[in-house]
């Protein structure tokens, strides 16, 4: 730990040269910083120019993480003493620990007061308005957008603090305001709540409904594969008063190409040929689109097409195709589009570069992604910080975490500030090896420096400690997280669940669960984490909890779809409640959700043991009408829930008897070593 104070010494040293930037929570991609078609999503056409929005920037010194989550994991807990929401969802007001990671200024304290009480009281409405009318909070321009901020993820605390703001006399929703709102809710997926808020818009603030709002709205259908639903927007925008543009609908392809849906994109494109004419920032997203499918002959074809166009291909389209042709482990054509690119005067920039080096990090060549870091400096292309950023990457995930360290001191030498993502890889590397200590102390060394921890660190180090079953301190970094700003996510809910389940602490479980689904964090419900823990409280003889569990999902507006509706039956079955199962299954159907073949021909067979044949005749006929609305055969329907249940039963039987043999064998390398 010596090696990291001197390193935060030294930088300390030279503080004056440097300044901070952290988006917590935010995707990065190599070529996000660059190019267009991997530039920012939510941008405002009315604040910046369109060139310098649509990712032709040479700005690279950001690097933003996103760090998935991974799944792991008595009423002897050893918190069960603790009652108030485990010291989370309560979380303590610790002033001085707040006041050591974000100056105050005229809105903190107001903005986590507003905070604290939409935490306590958002699942009932009147008592959370009649405390944040006695907290002696006044609505004012600039607070709104701090405490929808504030809240994150979390959706609905935000939606119940902007529509009790709207009501509070004197004050109005700024255009800012209405944008962070519009983005909230469209993130959550609630496009209906979208359309109602651009028709509040043009009817009381007709100045505010501007282009922006609807390429928000165009990003998140296309981010939700509804394609079709992305180019209504562009169709419905003229009723609001907005003119599509080109730059409207280079958005519109922008947002399709990075969502997998480039094939739809390119027909889209050949079809609006007439009313948007093509530019080169148009077929710069159709290139990315296809390198990202790994489609290279498609974007070769793209390449021709801006030539016939009469646009000389620039540095963003080669770093495109580039990265394609990395992507593709073709580093051979990688290194001679180098060449091609000097030929034609467009001299390779640092993340044409970098676009290599993280292509060789990802196959473990790392002696040759050195090679290249040289190769770049000895042209006379200076290294950024995502290129080094890379490099740590690449050591840090084969295990050389040394040569990481080593890497982040001529960094620090260089100039360059180490951020957020520098700090995450060296991190993870020290999770595989399930290191707890120097993740905290790397932590505590990034504070040192200016460098506040983002949602992607700190879930790394809960992981960690609910992994070693250390949830207490898992709950003490959470709550060491709150106190700093930062918002739980999605998926920090769902490590600190599993890290109870992994330690039976069911009750603590179930309230961290239920928090995520009141904070509006669990708009469709996390199969994985949902199976788990239904089945712990069912196999834990808790039917009530479990009960309860899924009525608080019904009641807060999740998406209930056919397979939430069959883990919660078949989790019921398995665990010998087979009456609830069948009463559930009614229930389902009610809501007009038509049970799985093999949900229908388990119950059957359970309901047959139970000899109960009049529920069994009822759900019969509820399926049979269900069918026949769907035009399906009943008969057949029955059938291949017979059969996917036959062939369930004979997979864990041959299963049964494979894992017989290999323990009969000692396993499978045994059995090659006795030979």
């Amino acid at each position: 730990m010596q090696r990291l104070s001197s390193r935060a010494a030294a930088f300390r040293n030279k503080a004056s040269l440097f300044s901070f930037s952290s988006k917590p929570n935010t995707p990065f991609h190599l070529i996000c910083v660059e190019t267009y078609v991997s530039g920012p999503h939510n941008f405002d056409p009315h604040l910046k120019p369109a060139h310098s929005e649509m990712g032709y920037s040479q700005n690279t010194d950001e690097v933003h993480a996103n760090h998935g989550s991974s799944n792991f994991g008595k009423e002897n807990c050893p918190f069960s003493d603790r009652r108030g929401g485990f010291g989370l969802v309560r979380l303590e007001d610790n002033r001085e620990d707040f006041t050591h990671y974000q100056n105050y200024d005229e809105f903190s304290a107001d903005v986590e007061k507003v905070y604290r009480i939409l935490r306590k009281f958002h699942s009932r409405v009147p008592k959370l308005e009649l405390a944040l009318q006695e907290s002696g909070v006044v609505v004012r321009s600039g607070l709104t957008e701090r405490v929808l901020n504030r809240c994150g993820d979390a959706g609905n605390l935000g939606y119940r603090f902007f529509v009790w703001a709207s009501k509070q006399p004197g004050y109005r929703h700024s255009y800012e305001v209405y944008k962070s709102m519009i983005r909230i809710l469209g993130k959550m997926r609630q496009f209906g709540a979208v359309w109602a808020l651009i028709e509040e818009m043009r009817k009381e603030n007709p100045q505010f409904v501007s282009p922006y709002v609807f390429i928000v709205l165009m990003r998140r259908f296309a981010s939700a594969r509804m394609v079709k639903k992305a180019i209504e927007v562009l169709d419905e925008m003229p009723k609001y008063g907005c003119e599509p543009d080109e730059h409207v609908f280079g958005c519109l392809l922008d947002a399709l190409c990075k969502n997998g849906s480039v094939k739809e994109a390119a027909s889209l494109f050949e079809d609006m040929r007439i009313r948007f004419p093509p530019t080169l920032k148009h077929f710069t997203s159709l290139l990315y689109g296809w390198c990202r499918e790994g489609k290279l002959m498609e974007a070769k074809h793209v390449l021709v097409q801006i030539k016939e166009a009469g646009f000389e291909p620039d540095i963003v389209v080669y770093n495109n195709l580039l990265s394609g042709y990395a992507a593709a482990g073709k580093m051979a054509d990688a290194y001679d589009l180098l060449k091609e690119m000097r030929r034609k005067g467009c001299e390779p920039n640092v993340m044409s570069f970098t676009t290599l080096i993280q292509a060789l990090c990802a196959k473990e060549k790392m002696e040759e992604a050195m090679r290249v870091f040289l190769e770049m400096q000895s042209c006379g292309c200076a290294a950024d910080s995502v290129t080094y950023t890379t490099l740590i990457s690449g050591f840090c995930k084969w295990g050389k975490i040394n040569k990481g360290y080593e890497l982040l001191d001529n960094m620090i030498q260089q100039g360059y500030t180490p951020n957020s993502m520098t700090y995450l890889h060296i991190m993870a590397a020290h999770e595989k090896k399930e290191e707890l200590e120097e993740c905290m102390e790397l932590m505590e060394e990034m504070r040192k420096i200016g460098c506040i921890p983002d949602l992607s660190i700190y879930n790394i180090v809960i992981r960690l400690a609910c992994k070693l079953g250390e949830v207490k301190e898992g709950v003490r970094v959470w709550n060491e997280m709150e106190a700093t700003g930062l918002s739980p996510g999605l998926d920090t809910f769902v490590i600190m669940i599993h890290g109870f389940l992994s330690q039976s602490c069911l009750v603590e479980a179930c309230e961290f669960f239920k928090e995520m689904v009141g904070r509006g964090l669990l708009s469709a419900p996390q199969y994985g984490t949902l199976k788990e823990l239904l089945n712990s409280l069912l196999r834990a003889e808790k039917l009530e909890m479990s009960k309860d569990v899924w009525s608080c999902i019904m009641t807060k507006g999740c998406d209930l779809n056919v397979y939430a509706w069959t883990i919660w039956i078949h989790a019921l079955f398995s665990n010998g409640h087979v009456k609830e199962a069948c009463s559930y299954c009614m229930d389902m159907m009610d809501a007009g959700v038509m049970p799985q073949p093999d949900t229908f021909a388990k119950l059957m067979r359970g309901l047959r043991k139970l000899y109960n044949r009049q529920i069994a005749a009822e759900i019969t006929e509820k399926v049979r009408k269900m069918a026949a609305q769907r035009e399906i055969t009943f008969k057949m329907y029955k059938r291949r829930g017979e059969r996917n249940l036959k062939e369930k039963i004979k997979e864990e039987k041959d299963g049964r008897k494979r894992r017989a043999r290999r323990r009969r064998w000692g396993g499978g390398h045994g059995r090659v070593n006795i030979c």
